[in-house]
C-alpha cells in the first residue's frame, strides 16, 4: 500500500513558513523527551518500497531526476521488508541550494513498518546503514530544549533548515506532535521550478563511493581511493546478498588482500572509521588460511573463533575470491560447509547485564571460549559454567600493544585505577640504558616476575611494552592465566607516516631501521585472542571494544 509523506509543521519560530505552510500549535509533543535534530536537505521527498517508489505524489510522473533513485531502490528493495517504507530526500538535482559533498544522491531520515510505526532513531540508523543509505548529519541531540534549539545557527547559504523528532518511535497519525522543522527565511530563491528546467546533478564527496558499495553497486576501486587493487579478485566476490558495512568491508578486503594487514587499519580509519576499518584489516589478515587444510577436528572451534573478528559468509566470500588454484578453492568451499552449521552463541550481553563492566566481559569472554570448545552449547549453560567470575574477585591486566611511538605510555598514564605498571622500557633504563637492547632476555625475564607479584597482590596491572608479535604476548598471557587475570588487549593503531613523525620528535626516538622493522613484525591480535580487546586510534582513546 503506497502511504503520502505527511507535512513537517514548522516550529513556533521558523523563519520559511508562508501563510500556506502550517505550525506547530503546541510544543508537548516534543518537551520532556529526547530529541534528534538533523539537518533538512534542499531535495525531493521519496518513499521505496520494496515493490517501487514516488516521490511525495503518490502518482509522480517519470522526471529524469529520478532515475538515480530507481537504480538504488533496484539494488536495495530486497532488504525493505513487504509493507514496509523507507522516506528520505532526493538529492539528485540541484534545486535552490548547491551540494558539493553529498555522501549520496538519497538521504533516508525515516523508516515506518507494516503497522504504520515509525522506528527510533538509532534504529532507523542502524537499517539505513545495512540498507547501504546515509542519514542526514546530526545537528544537536538531547532532551528537547527550546533555548538550545533557538540557539542553532545553520549556514544559510548551505543549509536549508533543520528537521527536529523523537528519539523514540512513533505511530503515523503522532507524526504532527513528534516531528518539526526550522526553514530559513526565502528558502526558494530561483526564478524557475527545478522540475521545469533543466537538471543540474549535485556533487558528490569522496564517501559517496563508498556508499554505493554498501548499496550494491558495483565498485570503481580508483573512485574508492585504493588504486587499481585487484579488480579480478572483486569481480569474482560474491558476497551473499549482502549490503551495508558488510559488503563493504568484503569489497575492500578483495580489493587490499595483498596489503599488510597491521597497516590497513590505520590507513583506511580516516575514511571508513577505525572499526570498520579494523574489521577489513582481518578479512585481509584471515582470508588467507582458508586457502589452507585445516584439521577437521578443530575446525569448529576455529570457525567460531574467527567469527569473533569476521563475518564468515564474508570472510568466505573473499577467500573464494582471492583463492587462484582449484585446491585453494576446494578448502574454502569445505570450511564454508563447516561455516554454514556454526551459530553465534546470542544473548550473552544481556545474561550479564547485571554484572560491573570488568565481570561481564570477563563473563562473556569465558562463555565465547566454553562454546568455541564446544563445553556448552547454550546461553543458558554459559550462565552456570561463568560462575566463579560473576563477583569480578579477579586481577586485571591492561596488555598494551602496538610499535614504538604509537602512544602507549601516554595511553596507560591516563588510565585510572591503575595499582602497577610493568614498563621493559623502565627496566632498561635501570640497567643504564632504555636503547640497549642486548639484554633483552634478562629484562623480560624480570618484568615477568614483576607481573607475577603485582598480579598475584591483585588490583589492575599494566603490561607496558611493544609485544609485537602472538610469541611475545603468549608469555605474558600465561602469567595472567596463572594468576586467573582478566587480560584485556589495548591495540593502538596508528599510521606508518604518523609514527615516523612522532619518533622524530620523541625524547628517546628508536632508530629509523628499528620502527621499520617493528612495523613490518607487527601482527595486531585478532578479537577473542584476549578477554577483552580495545582498539586505540591516533587520537589515543578507544574507538572499539570487541
Amino acid at each position: 500500500m503506497r502511504t503520502h509523506y505527511p507535512r513537517t509543521a514548522h516550529l513556533p519560530w521558523s523563519p520559511g513558513a508562508t501563510s500556506d505552510d502550517v505550525r506547530v500549535a503546541d510544543l508537548d509533543g516534543l518537551r520532556g523527551r529526547e530529541v534528534v535534530v538533523t539537518e533538512k536537505l534542499d531535495g525531493e521527498n521519496t518513499t521505496l518500497y520494496r515493490d517501487g517508489l514516488h516521490a511525495r505524489s503518490l502518482d509522480s510522473a517519470h522526471h529524469p531526476s529520478r532515475a538515480w533513485v530507481k537504480a538504488l531502490q533496484g539494488r536495495v528493495a530486497h532488504g525493505i521488508p513487504e509493507d514496509w517504507r523507507v522516506c528520505g530526500e532526493n538529492m539528485f538535482a540541484r534545486h535552490s541550494i548547491a551540494y558539493d559533498d553529498l555522501e549520496s544522491y538519497f538521504y533516508g531520515f525515516s523508516v515506518w513498518d507494516e503497522l504504520g510505526w515509525c522506528l527510533e532513531w538509532d534504529r532507523t540508523v542502524a537499517f539505513l546503514r545495512d540498507l547501504g543509505v546515509p542519514v542526514p548529519r546530526v545537528l544537536w541531540r538531547g532532551v528537547f530544549d527550546e533555548r538550545a534549539l533557538r540557539a542553532l545557527k545553520p549556514d544559510l547559504a548551505r543549509q536549508e533548515g533543520f528537521v527536529v523528532r523523537t528519539a523514540d518511535g512513533f505511530m503515523a497519525e503522532e507524526f504532527g506532535q513528534r516531528v518539526a522543522k526550522w526553514v530559513r527565511a526565502g528558502h526558494v530563491r530561483t526564478d524557475t521550478h527545478w522540475m521545469h528546467a533543466a537538471v543540474v546533478p549535485n556533487g558528490l564527496g569522496p564517501g559517496a563511493a563508498l556508499w554505493d558499495v554498501r548499496s550494491g553497486a558495483a565498485p570503481d576501486p580508483r573512485a574508492l581511493g585504493v588504486g587499481d587493487g585487484d579488480a579480478e579478485a572483486v569481480a569474482r566476490l560474491d558476497s551473499g546478498g549482502r549490503t551495508g558495512d558488510a559488503r563493504l568491508a568484503g569489497v575492500l578486503a578483495a580489493l587490499l588482500h595483498r596489503e599488510r594487514r597491521a597497516a590497513l587499519a590505520p590507513r583506511l580509519a580516516p575514511l571508513l572509521g577505525l572499526p570498520l576499518a579494523r574489521r577489513v584489516a582481518d578479512l585481509v589478515g584471515l582470508q588467507a588460511g582458508l586457502h589452507r587444510p585445516y584439521p577437521d577436528e578443530r575446525r569448529r572451534a576455529g570457525l567460531v573463533r574467527m567469527s569473533y573478528a569476521a563475518d564468515l559468509g564474508v570472510l568466505h566470500a573473499v577467500a573464494a575470491a582471492t583463492a587462484r588454484t582449484g585446491e585453494a578453492r576446494e578448502q574454502v568451499e569445505w570450511s564454508a560447509l563447516h561455516a554454514s552449521d556454526v551459530a553465534p552463541l546470542d544473548g550473552l550481553t544481556e545474561e550479564f547485564a547485571d554484572l560491573d563492566d570488568d565481570a561481564a566481559a570477563r563473563c562473556r569472554a569465558e562463555a565465547r571460549e566454553a562454546y568455541a570448545e564446544g563445553r556448552i552449547g547454550s546461553t543458558a549453560e554459559a550462565t552456570a559454567a561463568t560462575w566463579r567470575w560473576r563477583s569480578g574477585d579477579f586481577p586485571r591486566l591492561i596488555h598494551l600493544v602496538g610499535p614504538s611511538g604509537s602512544g602507549k605510555s601516554s595511553f596507560a598514564q591516563g588510565l585510572g585505577g591503575v595499582d602497577a605498571r610493568v614498563s621493559l622500557d623502565e627496566l632498561r633504563r635501570a640497567r643504564g640504558s632504555r636503547a640497549d637492547q642486548k639484554a633483552n632476555g634478562d629484562v623480560l625475564r624480570e618484568g615477568l616476575g614483576l607481573l607475577d607479584a603485582a598480579l598475584a597482590r591483585g588490583g589492575t596491572v599494566v603490561w607496558d611494552a611493544t609485544s609485537l608479535n602472538p610469541h611475545q604476548r603468549s608469555l605474558v598471557h600465561a602469567v595472567a592465566r596463572r594468576r586467573d587475570a582478566l587480560t584485556t588487549h589495548a591495540v593502538l593503531l596508528v599510521d606508518e607516516d604518523e609514527l615516523a613523525r612522532r619518533n622524530l620528535e620523541r625524547e628517546h626516538p628508536v632508530p629509523p631501521e628499528v620502527l621499520t622493522s617493528q612495523l613490518h613484525r607487527f601482527v595486531p591480535p585478532y578479537p577473542g585472542q584476549a578477554h577483552r580487546t580495545w582498539y586505540i586510534g591516533a587520537g589515543g582513546t578507544v574507538e572499539e571494544e570487541a
